[in-house]
C-alpha cells in the first residue's frame, strides 16, 4: 500500500516510502516492477531520466542496463563512481512495459508522470543538488517544460539557482547521436556536465 507523508525530514525515510510505492498499480496501470531507486550517499549531483527499463525493473536499480553502460562511457566514469556522483532517478519509477507496438519501452502515460511527481519533488526538496543532469526528451519536459531536445542539447539552464544540464537519451533503439551535428551537441553537453562536476 503506497504511503505518502505530508513532509519528510530525510531522504532515508522518503527511499523507504518510495520503495513501497504502488500508486500506479492502484490506479490501474499495469507496471512490470516494483519501484527502482538509488540508494543515497551524499551524492551531490541528481540524474532525471524517463523510466526504469526491463533490467533496471529487475534488479531495482538505476542504469543498469546497456543504456546505462553507454551513458558511463559518455560521463567518462565508472560504476562505482557513476553512483557515487549521482542521485539517480526518473520520471516515473517502475518498469512500464514494452511499447504496444513491440518496439521499446511503453511511454509512461500522463497521469502516471503525475503520480510519481511527488517523490521527485521530495528529493530535491531534501538532496538539495548542486547539478542536475536530465537525461531525453520526457525528463527534460517535466522538469523545465522545454520540449524541443535537439534544441536543448549543449546548453545551460537554472531551476532555481541550480544548473541543469540536458543530455539526449543514450538508449541504443536511437539514431540521434548518429548524426554529426547532434554528436558535436552532445559533446559540447558532456563538457558542461563535466566543468560543472569539477567545480563541485
Amino acid at each position: 500500500m503506497t504511503v505518502r507523508k505530508s513532509s519528510y525530514r530525510s531522504i532515508e525515510s522518503l527511499q523507504r516510502d518510495t520503495a513501497r510505492c504502488r500508486a500506479c498499480v492502484e490506479a490501474g496501470y499495469p507496471l512490470e516492477s516494483l519501484p527502482v531507486r538509488a540508494p543515497f550517499a551524499g551524492q551531490r549531483a541528481y540524474m532525471y531520466g524517463q523510466a526504469p527499463g526491463i533490467v533496471e525493473g529487475e534488479e531495482r536499480l538505476p542504469w543498469r542496463g546497456r543504456a546505462g553502460q553507454t551513458l558511463r562511457r559518455w560521463l567518462e566514469l565508472d560504476e562505482e563512481m557513476f553512483y557515487a556522483t549521482f542521485f539517480c532517478a526518473s520520471v516515473t519509477r517502475c518498469y512500464p512495459g514494452r511499447a504496444p507496438s513491440g518496439r521499446g519501452d511503453r511511454t509512461p502515460t500522463p497521469r502516471e508522470q503525475d503520480l510519481c511527481q511527488f517523490w521527485r519533488d521530495w528529493e530535491l526538496e531534501l538532496l538539495r543538488p548542486k547539478l542536475i543532469v536530465t537525461v531525453g526528451g520526457l525528463a527534460l519536459r517535466r522538469l523545465l517544460g522545454l520540449s524541443q531536445l535537439t534544441d536543448c542539447i549543449g546548453l545551460r539552464y537554472e531551476l532555481d539557482g541550480v544548473p541543469v544540464v540536458p543530455l539526449p537519451h543514450p538508449s541504443g533503439a536511437s539514431s540521434w547521436p548518429n548524426v554529426p551535428a547532434n554528436r558535436a551537441r552532445l559533446d559540447v553537453a558532456l563538457g558542461l556536465v563535466r566543468a560543472e562536476l569539477n567545480r563541485l
